[in-house]
Formats: structure tokens, C-alpha cells, sequence
């Protein structure tokens, strides 16, 4: 059964730095050909994309953070990554780790998500 766990969210000052990990389980090795991506679900909003990383290394982010999160992939720790740096208030929300694409087909999977607030 794959799960993902995220970790590192937490509250921060406006223009600090933080870095979430999201750790994949029950995908062994063919983690490598999966997609990974970083949302995030601010209160009273709609969950929307802010990072997604693919096989190959290819990255792509919303031009709302583009600049300021950087997302990375580990393979053989079957780990993805997602460095926020210049952080402000509007950052804040339930950050989220999703992994889909190459051997899971049609199916996708969602971590349970980490918090983050920052603080003005």
C-alpha cells in the first residue's frame, strides 16, 4: 500500500525559509518513475498546485511562487522536497505531498498534509 507522510511544516515569520519532506512508502523502487507534487490548501480556498517535479528531473511552479520554492526528489530515499524561501502570509495553508504517474497508472496518492503558517 503506498503512503506518503509529510513533515517539517510549522510557523514561520513573513520573509523566513522553511523546508517540507514528504517520505513514499510501499512503492519501492519504481518510485523513480513517478510524478511528485507539492499543493496547498489555504482556509476557504481551493487546493491548488505550488511545485511538481517528474521523471527526469523536469520541474514546474505557478508563477505565485516561482523564484522562492524550489522542489527536489531523492530517489533512492524515496523522498521529495520542497524548499520555500521569501515566505508571506499569503503562503499559509495545509501544504500536501501527491505522487502519481508512471507505474501507479490512473491512480494517485495524497500525504495527509503538514501546516504551514506565516506570520506578518
Amino acid at each position: 500500500q503506498v503512503q506518503l507522510v509529510e513533515s517539517g511544516g510549522g510557523t514561520v515569520q513573513a520573509g523566513g525559509s522553511l523546508r517540507l519532506s514528504c517520505a513514499a512508502s510501499g512503492i519501492g523502487s519504481m518510485f523513480r518513475r513517478n510524478s511528485l507534487g507539492w499543493y496547498r490548501q489555504a482556509p476557504g480556498k481551493q487546493r491548488e498546485p505550488v511545485a511538481s517535479i517528474f521523471y527526469g528531473g523536469m520541474t514546474n511552479y505557478p508563477d505565485s511562487v516561482k523564484g522562492r520554492f524550489t522542489i527536489s526528489r531523492d530517489n533512492a530515499k524515496n523522498m521529495v522536497f520542497l524548499e520555500m524561501n521569501s515566505l508571506t502570509p499569503e503562503d499559509t495553508g495545509v501544504y500536501y505531498c501527491k505522487l502519481w504517474g508512471g507505474s501507479l497508472g490512473l491512480n494517485e496518492y495524497w500525504g495527509q498534509g503538514t501546516q504551514v503558517t506565516v506570520s506578518s
